[in-house]
Formats: structure tokens, sequence, C-alpha cells
């Protein structure tokens, strides 16, 4: 989504283990040189510790791929969580061991092993075994692994074992019981997180590789990366790729350090939010919405006074209460027409209002404006395509929303990290307004995008009443709809032949053109998206609009 906008091939921060990106840190260094040590002397175990999310996998993918002997058989066991039985099965599948009889019998297993590891050896070649998470491994599985470093010759071990897992596997080797095994380590080493200045260093690394020309993140952004992060590469990652993407919805070429604080504060608080797309049967509180209220429009003057807009500061720009919440704002803070409250910023009202900012409220308020009545005992989407609707939910830029023109649910995070579902409800140049919990308030555009990482949810009218994607050699009524919508828009989009219902090359090149023109992904597919700025431009009937005014037509 982001990457074409900031000039990348691809995302920097994939947390996959890719060796690619692998940031050779002093300790991912020497951690390596541990593992090469490992693969090319014979006999024992090596092994490497550390903390979840530092890059084992990495180091042990660029062992695999880039360090391995040409000699070497290497057995790889990923899920360790196996009987005895299971686990030397698995290594005789990953060194092609046929067990002819008795594959049930670990004596079986364990001589079928060792014929094979005494063959590899005469041969000159190595044979090697690498665990990762062997924390995992139980007790009995674990002595077993110690019995196979006794299947040797007179003059070397024939099975070189490594051992990759997180601090509990230091814990699990310091057992009395395991004090045989924790003695044949010849290698040890614990991977520890980046440093401030690793960190800085990781970052701009992962963006070259991704194909970045130019900085991304500023030295604030990076310092910020560290201390939330406490130099852990997964948790870089993650927070670098949703900063990222809070970036892109402000179309923002640089990411700050405001931009990665929000952006942790987002991962964060995503696993306590439910998706839009499951039902929600929680309503709005009626306090928390008095109290919203209250806050919200204790400063509004009295009625018979002119509203002065104008002395409004940029941080907060409030509409005129409804009526039914304007005596309690007042009774609730005793305020006269000469007392004045400071004005609440958009982030001191979502933190007031987070009883009322839930899914179903704004699920309420999305469908209200289309003149519907959502049921939370239901499937939002279901309930849409009841009445010949589409959901579209995705992230996105603050343009490409606005663009679309159709009010829009969506999710923001305040200074503590917590989540909150709002309504767009209209856009007004620089300001727009939002409905929070059914309480309209208008913010400067900056303020909203402030704490929006292009979330969003919206209800569209797709022409046949169910939402598809049309694309080369598709054909029917909704082909022709596209072909002669392109062409009732402009004049430059109109196709020679206007009664087709196929999907031809010539109707795929009029909707790259349509979507170069109006900055979408070129792709010449007519998705969501494609067809929502159709309908956009058509001015169809029955839609609500975040503006009065229709958008300029080609």
């Amino acid at each position: 989504m982001y990457t074409s906008f900031f000039g990348l091939n691809e995302k920097p921060f994939s947390i996959t283990p890719d060796p690619r990106y692998l940031f050779m840190s002093e300790r991912h260094g020497e951690a390596l040189a541990h593992l090469v040590y490992g693969v090319t002397e014979s006999g024992g175990f090596i092994q490497l510790t550390g903390e979840v999310g530092t890059g084992k996998t990495t180091l042990v993918r660029t062992l695999l791929q880039n360090r391995m002997p040409d000699n070497a058989d290497v057995a790889v066991v990923l899920n360790p969580q196996l009987s005895v039985l299971e686990f030397l099965a698995t290594i005789s599948e990953e060194l092609h061991i046929d067990v002819a009889h008795n594959k049930g019998s670990i004596k079986a297993q364990t001589d079928a092993l060792n014929r094979h590891l005494l063959k590899a050896h005469s041969e000159g070649r190595r044979t090697i075994l690498v665990v990762d998470e062997a924390q995992n491994l139980s007790p009995a599985v674990l002595e077993q692994v110690r019995l196979l470093t006794n299947l040797e010759t007179a003059k070397q071990k024939l099975l070189q074992i490594i051992l990759i897992g997180q601090p509990e596997l230091r814990e699990l080797l310091a057992r009395n019981d395991l004090r045989q095994l924790a003695q044949r380590i010849t290698g040890r080493y614990h991977l520890e997180p980046l440093t401030r200045e690793e960190t800085a260093r990781y970052i701009e690394h992962r963006l070259k590789v991704a194909g970045a020309l130019g900085e991304v993140f500023d030295s604030g952004a990076k310092k910020e990366a560290f201390r939330l992060s406490q130099g852990v590469p997964r948790l870089i990652n993650v927070i670098c790729d949703r900063a990222l993407l809070g970036a892109y919805s402000r179309e923002s070429r640089r990411v700050d350090r405001r931009l990665v604080r929000r952006a942790a504060a987002e991962v964060r608080g995503e696993l306590d939010v439910s998706p839009w797309l499951r039902p929600v049967a929680t309503a709005a509180g009626v306090i928390g919405l008095v109290i919203v209220a209250a806050t919200i429009w204790s400063s509004v003057p009295p009625r018979d006074a002119p509203p002065v807009l104008a002395a409004v500061p940029d941080e907060a720009i409030v509409v005129e209460p409804p009526p039914e919440t304007e005596n309690l704002a007042l009774t609730e803070t005793e305020a006269t027409p000469t007392e004045t409250q400071p004005e609440a910023t958009l982030n001191e009202q979502l933190a007031l209002a987070s009883e009322i900012t839930r899914t179903s409220a704004a699920l309420e308020t999305l469908f209200t404006a289309w003149g519907l009545t959502y049921d939370a005992s239901r499937s939002a989407c279901e309930q849409a395509s009841d009445h010949g609707l589409a959901c579209l939910y995705q992230r996105g830029s603050w343009s490409g929303l606005r663009h679309m023109d159709r009010p829009a649910a969506l999710t923001l995070v305040d200074d503590r990290g917590e989540t909150h579902e709002v309504v767009l409800t209209a856009v007004h140049g620089d300001t727009a307004e939002l409905s929070i919990g059914g309480v309209l308030v208008t913010h400067p555009v900056e303020s909203i995008t402030s704490v929006w990482f292009g979330q969003y949810f919206l209800l569209w009218r797709p022409q046949s009443g169910k939402a598809v994607s049309l694309g080369p050699g598709a054909r029917g009524p909704d082909v022709l709809w596209l072909r002669n919508s392109l062409a009732e828009i402009s004049e430059e989009f109109a196709s020679s032949n206007p009664q087709s219902d196929i999907f031809d090359a010539e109707l795929e090149q009029i909707v790259r053109s349509f979507q170069r023109a109006n900055r979408l992904e070129v792709d010449g597919l007519a998705g969501q998206q494609t067809q929502i700025i159709v309908n956009t431009l058509l001015a169809v009937d029955g839609t609500p609009r975040l503006t009065t005014a229709l958008l300029a037509r080609d």
C-alpha cells in the first residue's frame, strides 16, 4: 500500500525471517560466527539463545542459505513439541532416511539413523541437526538428543547439533537431571537486543534493502523506535511498519517521533480492538455520552450571543451542540454567560469518550447516515447487503478517503494508546466533522490525521447490489455499466464499442487511464475503490456525501 508512496520496492519491515534483511550488528556477527563454528567443527552441541524477536531465526536462515558447507546434510526441526519417536521420525524424514521395518520402534529409528551417519561419514559428508524453539523440548526428547551424540567413530562425533531457543532453554539445561547434556555443549551464545545506535542503523539498513533512496525516519523517530522497542528487532519492525502506514495516511514522506509514538500505541491497543466485520453487541453508554457532551460543549456561548468561530483555537473548533445535551453541559460545569472553559482537544475528547467510541456506536452512526437502522446483534456487512450496499474495510490516505466522498468510520488512537471508533461525517476544507458517539465535533484535519493511521470502514452502493471486481475476461451487465459510466464521466474514457459487455484490452487501458487520472493504484482492474470513485463522479442519488459540492468532472 505505502511502498510506491515512499518509492520502495517492497515492505521493508516485514517480520518474516528474510536473510536479505539481516543486519549484522556486533552481537549478530558474533552469534553467526558461533553457528558457523558449529557446522564446521565436529562433535557436541552449539547453543544459541535470545529473547523473542531478537533475530535468532533470521540468523539460522542465513546460516542455512549462505554459510553451510557444501558437504553438509542438514535436518531442521522447527516444531520440537514432539514425542521421542516423532522426533526421531522427523530427523529421518529431513535426511531422507528410509526406515524399512518397524517404524514405530525407537531402536529401529536410531539404528537407521546410525547407519546413515556412518555412510555419510565414509563419503566425507557432515550431518547437522538444527532444532529451533528448543526451549519446548521435553526432558525425554532432550535425553534422546544427548544419546544421539553417542553416535560416533573412534575419532569424532557423527552428528553436530545446534539448539536455538529462548532464555528458558538455558534454565532448562541447568536442571540437575540434564547436566550430562549441558556438559556436552561446546559453544554458547546469548543474543542481546540492539543498542540505540544499532537500532538507527538497523532501520536505515532495512529501508535501503527495500529500495529507499533518501531518509524516511528522522533522528527523533529512530530514537523513539529504540525507546519503545528496547532494541528488539521484531518490535522495531512492527512499530516502523505501522509508522509508515501512519505517514502514508497523512501523506507525509517523513516519519517523526510523534508518528512512531502513535504507531506503538496503536500496536499495543490493537489486541483489544474488535474487528469491524465482527458483530458487536455492546451499546454506547449514556453516562459517557453526557460526560463527553458536557466537556465538549461547556464552553459554547449563550444562544443570544453570536458565534465567533475566528476566536476558537485551531486545536478544537466546536459546532453548536444538540439541544438535549446543552443544558446538561451547562449544569454539569456550572457555566455562566461570563465564564468560559478551555476548549477540549480531540485527544482529550477521545479520552473522555472511551465508553461511547466503540464499534457498535460508530456503526449505528454510519448506518444512520445512509438512512438505515443498525442491529448490533447481526453482522454489519450482512445488514448492508440486505439494502444493496457493500462494505469496504482497509487502510488508505486522507486524500484517497476524501476523494471517495462518503461517511466513514475511522479508528483513532489517543495518547494513552487506546483505540476509538468515530465517524467522519463531513469535510470543510482544512477542517472535518466527526461523530463521537453521536456528538458532532469539528477539528482541523491535521489534528485528526495525527491520531489516525489510515484504517477506515465505509459503505457504498455497487451497481448490481453486490461488490465484484471487474477485470480482463469478465463479462455481463456490470462490465457494460462500467464502460458506459466511464464514457459519461469524460469523453477521454469513452470506448470504441460502447455496447460491448466484455472486459477487453481496450477497456483495461481505459480503466488504467481513469485510475491514473484519479490517483488510484494503476492495475487495470475495476475493484471497489475504482467503482466507488466512478459512482462519486456520477453523483449517484441516495448517497451521503462528505462534501456538499460535487467533484469536478474531467
